[in-house]
């Protein structure tokens, strides 16, 4: 056999994989640009009518689309560590997320003096920055008991740590319910944010922004601590051989039970914030563990840049779906999450930046 014919049987289960591929890139091309095309120009019958008719409404929801997209990343980026980087099932993050919510009320409520009915205009900056960091952490120290009680016995045993944390999230909702109530409370937003400003006619609320700004706060701090650290460093080669690691004389346990602590808090950050966007009560816990899986699904395991993207198509989906669907059928928006993830999935089965395992 000659070598030309070598080297076309070798290359030739590449190209078939390549052809395989081609379709869904192709399919979700034209997705992507029908949607597009509907909401610029067709979408007249939908709340929000057509971009190009009422452009204000088309900005607000773009604004709503990012800044949700920020609450998603902070949520989302605890879980991206645990899961995605130490390959770590934790399914009680989201018993973490509504944990820290309920402490960060608690403490709200003794700062301010009022049990009820806060008003925002008796919530300065430190009446919800305390117990922003008090309720993240609670969130990281019971994060971290958990992985050290548990988990770190049970390293490479998903199933097993799935029930576990299942378990652990079982508990944890029977006592917050206990303890909490059943009754939705919220984290009041300090007053110096709560005003509106015009976008091009419409009334938009300056808290959305001011979560924007943690969200974009909390991605700089945690890629510049995953790439200009050296613990950062030691976290991305621990996941990746962790007996090489072990052989350089590095306590591989004690960085990923800093990693599993970094990650609690995390979650408990974006509990305080979704408590005061949209409040806290028993069952968020469930609805959260489910959009951080979402996101990660969507970005790829492992990837802060995935957590980010996925982030932003799912914002972007759950704001435009109910304002651009047509009237008629608005009650189907949930339904765009699972085709955005069929999509997604379809186009790049491991997500948007993931790599097999």
């Amino acid at each position: 056999m000659t070598p030309a014919l070598i080297d076309a049987e070798r290359s030739s289960p590449r190209r078939r994989l390549t052809e395989l591929r081609r379709p869904p890139v192709w399919a979700a091309a034209v997705v992507v640009v029908a949607v597009a095309a509907w909401v610029l120009f067709l979408a007249d019958g939908s709340p929000a009518g057509a971009a190009v008719d009422d452009p204000g409404k088309f900005l607000v929801t773009v604004l709503d689309a990012v800044t949700f997209a920020g609450l998603l990343f902070v949520a989302a980026s605890g879980f991206t560590l645990i899961f995605g980087l130490m390959r770590t099932v934790n399914m009680a993050h989201g018993s973490l997320f509504l944990l820290s919510a309920y402490v960060a009320i608690r403490v709200q409520e003794a700062m301010v003096g009022q049990s009820r009915n806060i008003d925002p205009a008796d919530v300065g900056l430190l009446d919800w920055l305390v117990p922003l960091l008090a309720g993240a952490g609670v969130a990281a120290v019971l994060g971290l008991l958990i992985q050290q009680v548990f988990l770190q016995w049970n390293e490479g045993q998903e199933m097993r740590q799935t029930l576990l944390t299942l378990a652990i999230t079982v508990v944890l909702a029977d006592q917050m319910l206990r303890e909490f109530g059943g009754l939705a409370q919220r984290v009041v937003w300090p007053g110096a944010v709560t005003h509106f400003f015009s976008v091009m006619g419409e009334r938009y609320a300056l808290t959305r922004l001011f979560m924007l700004g943690i969200a974009v706060l909390v991605g700089l701090l945690l890629w510049l601590w995953l790439t200009r650290t050296s613990v950062g460093l030691v976290i991305r080669a621990g996941v990746d051989d962790r007996q090489m690691v072990r052989g350089l004389g590095i306590n591989i346990r004690r960085v990923f039970a800093l990693t599993f602590l970094v990650g609690s808090f995390l979650a408990g950050v974006g509990g305080v914030l979704g408590a005061s966007f949209a409040g806290a009560a028993p069952g968020t816990d469930g609805s959260w563990l489910l959009n951080a899986l979402v996101v990660v699904i969507i970005g790829g395991l492992g990837s802060l840049k995935g957590a980010a993207a996925g982030s932003l198509l799912y914002g972007t989906v759950v704001a435009f779906s109910p304002a651009y669907l047509p009237s008629q059928y608005s009650y189907y928006a949930i339904i765009m999450t699972f085709g955005l993830l069929a999509l997604v999935l379809a186009v790049r089965p491991y997500g948007l930046f993931g790599r097999p395992a």
